[in-house]
């Protein structure tokens, strides 16, 4: 244990009483879809959303598991304990290289919130890339990694990397909020890259076009996700989250502000924020059209990355 593991774990306790009494009277979510029910359901980013949405931590942790065995995935489980908290990464490796992009999906969630697009819909996203990749494996080789406890301080990442290191790998993305808008942002990204450039080419390869359907973010204070675990030991790592275009002034103005922000945030918080850890974050709020067209930007750097390999 060091000074900083203290200060993330005070800092998520922080967060987890500020998210109580901005929840204080709310009704309880509903119940989960059955699991049998979601596990034979339709493998799309929205169907596979219902595998977590509304079920406790462990039992969003043992839904990806029974998942991956469910398919005959191959994957690594690491389960861990410490004083800030336990839980169990899941790690998927697909493709061939030396070195691997590392794609992040957090199972777990705040409670009290159902945690659809925080984080289940990430998570759907990469297991429906799975599906894909099953048929036609990926050019390069790809990590995905399903971290427990970023809710605490990205505490399942911090783990991983400690143990694993980050030599293998050619850089992160961390999936957060991806269902709600129009247009994908990149943020933590304070510095050009050339992990940075691939990501960009394989946007604008699809169509987008920077500043307009896609957008480029620096570090973004109070707001974190597991790709800092990796940009702390050096490598470019990054969030990806999908936005509203026309919410884009009062975002900048929400995630730049986080004082002026906390205050006003029992008023209004601009989507989608509007349900970031409350009880209205279920799949009713996603666009399954933002979920597809995240999958389909994350096969593009796939794609763009195995074309320089």
């Amino acid at each position: 244990m060091d000074w900083r593991d203290v200060g993330f774990y005070a800092r998520a306790r922080l967060s987890r009483g500020v998210g109580r009494w901005l929840n204080r009277g709310a009704p309880p979510p509903a119940p989960p879809a059955p699991l049998d029910d979601a596990l034979r359901g339709a493998v799309t980013p929205l169907g596979l959303t219902r595998l977590l949405e509304g079920r406790t931590n462990p039992e969003r942790e043992a839904a990806v598991a029974r998942w991956l065995g469910a398919r005959g995935v191959p994957f690594a489980r690491e389960r861990f304990a410490t004083f800030e908290g336990s839980g169990e990464n899941f790690c998927v490796e697909v493709g061939r290289g030396d070195r691997a992009l590392v794609l992040i999906a957090h199972h777990d969630a705040v409670p009290g919130s159902p945690g659809a697009n925080d984080n289940a819909a990430s998570v759907a996203v990469l297991l429906s890339l799975l599906e894909r990749w099953a048929a036609r494996e990926p050019r390069g080789r790809v990590r995905l990694l399903f971290p427990a406890c970023e809710e605490v301080g990205y505490l399942g990442s911090r783990l991983w990397v400690r143990a694993h290191g980050v030599s293998d790998v050619r850089g992160v993305l961390s999936l957060e909020l991806p269902g709600v808008g129009d247009s994908l942002a990149v943020w933590d990204a304070e510095a050009a890259t050339p992990f940075l450039t691939a990501v960009r080419g394989a946007f604008e390869g699809l169509g987008l076009r920077a500043d307009e359907s896609y957008h480029v973010i620096g570090r973004i204070p109070v707001f974190g996700s597991d790709h800092r675990a990796f940009a702390a030991a050096g490598v470019p790592a990054y969030g990806l989250t999908t936005v509203p275009a026309a919410e884009a002034d009062a975002l900048r103005q929400f995630v730049f502000r986080p004082v002026r922000s906390a205050l006003r945030s029992a008023v209004r918080r601009p989507p989608p924020f509007d349900t970031y850890h409350t009880p209205r974050d279920t799949s009713a709020t996603l666009d399954p059209t933002a979920l597809e067209r995240l999958a389909a930007a994350l096969d593009a750097v796939v794609a763009e990355l195995g074309s320089g390999s």
